[in-house]
C-alpha cells in the first residue's frame, strides 16, 4: 500500500513540475519579449543650431514622456570618435570638419515597442523644435513584432495543450489508486457505511498525496529556475520572489485541487458501480 502511495506522489510530482515548467515557459517568453522590445532604439539627431542648454531641456522632457525607458545624449565629438572607432577611419582630418550631428539616443519602454505606438512616437518627435530626423530600423523593429506575435501564440497553445495532457495524467494516476481500493470501497457500504463517510478518507489523503507532490515540485522547479537564472541573465530571476512565490502558490493550489477533484471523481464512480463491475 505504501508502495502504491510512493508511485501516486511522485507521478503526481512529476506531473506537477510539468505544469510549473509551462509557467517557467510562460514567464521566460513574456520576459524575453520585454527585454527584445526595451532594447528597441531610437535616434534623434538634432541640428547644429541647436544650444546646449535646449538639448538638456529636450532630454528631460523626452524622459518624462511614458514611452521613454531610458534617454543618452551624444554630442558631435563623441559621435565622431563612436564612428572612427567602428569603421577606423579618421574622416575629420580628411573632410576637415565633423559633418555628424549630435543626437539623443533614446530606449523605449515595452508597451509602446510596436509598430503603431512607433509611427505614432515618430511624428511627435519630429515635431520638437530642433529635432532634424529621427532614425530607427523600421525593418528589424517589424520583423521583431511579428515574430514575437508567432512566438507567443506557439507557447500559449503548446501551454494549453501540456495543460490538459498534466490533469489527464493527474486523474488516471488517482483513478488507478482509487481502483486498487474498489473492494474496500464496497466492503464499507455493505457494513453500512455513508457516502461521505467513505470520501472522507480518500478525499483527505488525496490532499496530503497532492501538497507532498506539490513540495516535490517546487524544489525541482526551484533547481531549474536557478539554471535558467545561469543561462539567461537578467531575464528570469529568482530574486524575484513575487513571481516565483505567484509559480509555486499555483503549483500547489493545482496539486491539491486536482487531486481533490479526481480523486471524488473516481471514488464516486465505484460508489455507483454494479458489484459485478468490480472485478472488470
Amino acid at each position: 500500500m505504501r508502495s502504491s502511495y510512493a508511485t501516486a506522489i511522485i507521478s503526481i510530482s512529476l506531473v506537477l513540475c510539468l505544469l510549473g515548467t509551462i509557467g517557467i515557459l510562460m514567464l521566460t517568453t513574456q520576459r524575453i519579449s520585454k527585454f527584445v522590445m526595451e532594447n528597441v532604439g531610437f535616434s534623434v539627431f538634432l541640428t547644429d543650431q541647436m544650444k546646449e542648454a535646449d538639448i538638456y531641456q529636450l532630454q528631460k522632457t523626452l524622459d518624462a514622456a511614458p514611452y521613454v525607458r531610458s534617454t543618452k545624449y551624444i554630442n558631435k565629438d563623441e559621435a565622431a570618435k563612436d564612428f572612427s572607432t567602428e569603421f577606423g577611419e579618421d574622416f575629420i582630418g580628411f573632410l576637415g570638419y565633423n559633418p555628424l550631428l549630435a543626437s539623443i539616443d533614446l530606449k523605449l519602454d515595452a508597451r509602446y515597442a510596436n509598430n503603431d505606438s512607433i509611427a505614432g512616437i515618430e511624428q511627435s518627435l519630429l515635431k520638437y523644435a530642433g529635432v532634424k530626423e529621427v532614425a530607427y530600423q523600421r525593418t528589424m523593429i517589424h520583423a521583431i513584432n511579428d515574430n514575437m506575435k508567432k512566438i507567443s501564440l506557439f507557447v500559449f497553445t503548446f501551454s494549453v495543450l501540456l495543460f490538459i495532457i498534466a490533469i489527464a495524467l493527474i486523474n488516471n494516476t488517482i483513478r488507478l489508486s482509487v481502483y486498487a481500493r474498489r473492494l474496500s470501497i464496497r466492503t464499507m457500504q455493505l457494513v453500512g457505511a455513508t457516502n461521505t463517510f467513505i470520501r472522507r478518507p480518500f478525499l483527505w489523503r488525496s490532499a496530503l498525496h497532492g501538497i507532498c507532490s506539490a513540495f516535490i515540485a517546487s524544489a525541482i522547479l526551484v533547481a531549474a529556475l536557478y539554471w535558467v537564472q545561469g543561462q539567461m541573465e537578467n531575464i528570469i530571476s529568482v530574486k524575484d520572489m513575487q513571481i516565483v512565490g505567484g509559480l509555486f502558490l499555483i503549483v500547489f493550489f493545482l496539486g491539491i485541487s486536482l487531486c481533490w477533484i479526481s480523486t471524488f471523481f473516481a471514488v464516486n464512480k465505484y460508489l455507483k458501480i454494479r458489484t459485478d463491475k468490480l472485478y472488470q
